[in-house]
């Protein structure tokens, strides 16, 4: 006899949680999923007793603390098309694609609870130097401003922003601030609103 997953669906859309929670139930059995509208609901329940979080990317980032060493069983729900988001950190569910696509996400982040996100082996380590680069890029500082804190030419700063959206796939600054947070290089407290 299969073991039912244990699923916290955590989000305030009552309609989203619905179709998913359905989805779960009808393709995906034996799941027993408890849903939630707010991340606060959830935490007396939520201490690591479920195997996956279904969430939106804004509350992952607000509660890093809760869902970062939680992250290969985090799914968030984007709401971009097959091209957009330059997100390669984490699993996620493109939720406006068509009904057989999301199940087969579902599928492929369901199939083995166990293995890391295939999407994060893909990406390359980058230098200490491009660590530091990006660290400042997310905070919202200029290039020029990169370069004079890290004591190095503009060209420079350039090159190390080229060589990072390169090796992770990340051309936007929402993304690579995703990306930051989610592997620990910065706090959402160190970003500029």
């Amino acid at each position: 006899m299969l073991k039912s997953k244990q699923i916290a669906i955590i989000l305030p859309d009552t309609l989203q949680s619905i179709g998913l929670r359905s989805l779960l139930i009808d393709y995906f059995p034996p799941v027993e999923i408890m849903s939630f509208a707010s991340f606060d609901a959830s935490s007396p329940a939520g201490k690591d007793f479920f195997d996956y979080y279904f969430t939106l990317p804004e509350l992952f980032v607000i509660h890093a603390g809760f869902f970062l060493p939680k992250r290969n069983k985090t799914i968030c729900l984007l709401y971009g098309s097959e091209d957009s988001p330059d997100i390669h950190s984490y699993h996620y569910l493109r939720i406006h694609a068509p009904h057989e696509s999301i199940i087969e996400q579902l599928r492929q982040i369901l199939q083995d609870e166990n293995t890391a996100n295939p999407q994060i082996e893909m990406s390359k380590e980058l230098s200490a130097r491009e660590t530091d680069v990006l660290q400042l890029i997310v905070t919202g500082i200029t290039n020029k401003e990169i370069a004079d804190k890290l004591y190095i030419s503009l060209n420079t700063v350039l090159t190390h922003r080229k060589n990072i959206t390169a090796k992770l796939g990340i051309k936007t600054i929402p993304g690579l601030t995703f990306y930051a947070i989610t592997h620990g290089l910065i706090s959402g407290k160190e970003i500029e609103l």
